[in-house]
């Protein structure tokens, strides 16, 4: 393992805060709230990939 990339672990830590308000929100039964969760999640990831891909064109990673 050469170096970490820490981008990709704040995206990381982003996503799994994101699953934890999932479960919270569920556990409150706030679909509102779960349903933002969700949307988070979604960015997040996309977000991630999308940089994954960018990065490794560049031949970054």
């Amino acid at each position: 393992m050469k170096d970490i990339k820490w981008i990709f672990v704040l995206y990381s830590i982003g996503a799994i805060l994101s699953m934890c308000a999932i479960g919270v929100s569920v556990g409150l039964r706030s679909i509102p709230g779960a349903f933002i969760a969700i949307i988070a999640l979604i960015l997040v990831m996309g977000y991630g990939f999308k940089t994954k891909k960018k990065m490794r064109e560049q031949g970054v990673l």
